[in-house]
């Protein structure tokens, strides 16, 4: 499969609206526990400083996606942050990676220093193998940082990445 980032245009949100609601169903990745529909997809995306879309270059379906936005206000603002989604059915092939190598790209286009993650669950081992293979580093973790869908808790790492 061959794929094209691009911004994601209105025309993206229910396909990409479905990718992050699996997410937030996973309930491993992200701290949002509610999800997007049409209405309010538009709103959340459009509002990050960018949101990308990975599009299958062949059938032209939407198989992940990032936000974008800064890290905090004011003193802080040059830190971004970011989230990435990824439809199931493709996991495990590379476009993770390649939506993260994008947002750090994109990041550094628009201005920010450093990528820091804030949440990154114990459980989501596939993920900080990534980040580390990219040269992200470890803050630390905050135990029991996370709460899970059965009201127990997970550890979170945080990391960050100069641009």
């Amino acid at each position: 499969m061959e794929i094209k980032i691009r911004e994601f245009e209105p025309k993206d949100v229910n396909a990409m609206c479905d990718i992050w609601n699996t997410v937030v169903d996973e309930a491993n990745a992200f701290p949002q526990s509610n999800k997007l529909d049409a209405a309010s997809g538009v709103r959340f995306f459009g509002e990050q400083t960018f949101t990308g879309v990975a599009e299958d270059t062949d059938t032209h379906e939407i198989v992940a996606l990032y936000i974008l936005h800064p890290n905090n206000v004011g003193r802080c603002s040059h830190i971004c942050n970011a989230s990435y989604a990824v439809k199931k059915s493709v996991r495990g092939t590379g476009i993770g990676r390649q939506v993260v190598e994008h947002s750090l790209a994109k990041g550094k286009e628009r201005g920010f220093h450093i990528m820091q993650f804030n949440a990154v669950t114990g459980g989501n081992s596939v993920a900080q193998a990534l980040y580390e293979k990219l040269g992200f580093n470890r803050l630390g973790t905050i135990p029991e940082g996370y709460l899970l869908p059965d009201g127990s808790y997970d550890d979170i790492t945080l990391y960050y990445k100069t641009l």
